[in-house]
């Protein structure tokens, strides 16, 4: 990695080197798997450090108290091997990825282990999930599906304590809209860093209308 990314990666929250080993593992197998099954946009590819690696690292800058994260709909990794990097450096941390997909969960659960990192991936529906025995600090998505829809996914964590970062392109006020009449909840916008049209969305003490 050159110097550019890394200087945009610690302007974002304090990575360390054991931290940057770990993420230049993952985009090297990001890499590597992206030739046999689709985890991200090809064209995204040549800005990996700022385009996906960057933007997940913001969730652990907007939450950085976060200990027990659960990625719903993880695909290629994002945000949750990124989260995932960092807390395998915290004390009684732990991510859980959720993948339904069977190729990707294996390409998560290798990766995880060729990183040393303490994550848990189940390839399983979200909404086939044993609720009751994941307690999350946070829930995150990115690029997984609209904001009421994600709200309905998360909900049972939601409703019960957990806050939501979720990321958001420019069409997240319409989403916010969309709401209306069926969630009510906290918000704080996260301005992105990397993208001026995006936004992190922190969702919490959500309740149904």
């Amino acid at each position: 990695m050159n110097e550019a990314p890394l200087k945009l990666l610690r302007e974002i929250y304090p990575v360390s080197r054991e931290t940057i080993e770990r993420l230049e593992i993952y985009v090297s197998r990001l890499i590597e798997w992206q030739a046999r099954i689709n985890l991200v946009a090809p064209s995204t590819l040549d800005e990996i450090w700022e385009r996906h690696i960057a933007d997940s690292l913001q969730c652990v800058a907007a939450k950085p108290e976060g200990r027990n994260w659960l990625d719903l709909g993880s695909g290629g990794g994002l945000p949750g091997l990124v989260l995932a990097a960092v807390m395998a450096e915290q004390c009684e941390s732990m991510v859980t990825l959720v993948e339904s997909i069977e190729k990707k969960a294996a390409f998560l659960r290798q990766t995880n282990r060729q990183m040393r990192a303490n994550a848990v991936v189940l390839a399983k529906r979200i909404e086939a999930l044993e609720t009751a025995s994941l307690q999350p600090d946070v829930v995150t998505a990115r690029a997984l599906a609209s904001l009421p829809r994600l709200l309905e996914l998360a909900s049972p964590w939601l409703m019960n304590g957990s806050v939501g970062l979720f990321h958001k392109g420019r069409d997240f006020e319409r989403e916010l809209v969309d709401c209306d009449g069926v969630w009510t909840f906290d918000l704080v916008h996260h301005r992105s860093k990397t993208n001026p049209e995006s936004v992190l969305l922190e969702i919490s003490n959500l309740q149904r209308v």
